[in-house]
């Protein structure tokens, strides 16, 4: 019989919420409505915040 290993990912969530959090702090974003929907979309509120600079 075979057994199991289960390993825990913390890193992933970890680095998404700092992103995510990030991006609140970075883009003076309120927590109520634009905070909320960058729970989903905080790399495209980076991308439209930051794409000015790198010209696109």
């Amino acid at each position: 019989m075979e057994k199991i290993k289960i390993e825990h990912q913390t890193l992933s969530g970890g680095l998404w919420l700092m992103g995510w959090l990030f991006t609140l702090g970075f883009l003076n974003l309120e927590f109520f409505w634009k905070g909320v929907l960058a729970l989903v979309l905080w790399p495209y509120y980076l991308g439209q915040a930051l794409s000015p600079w790198f010209g696109v």
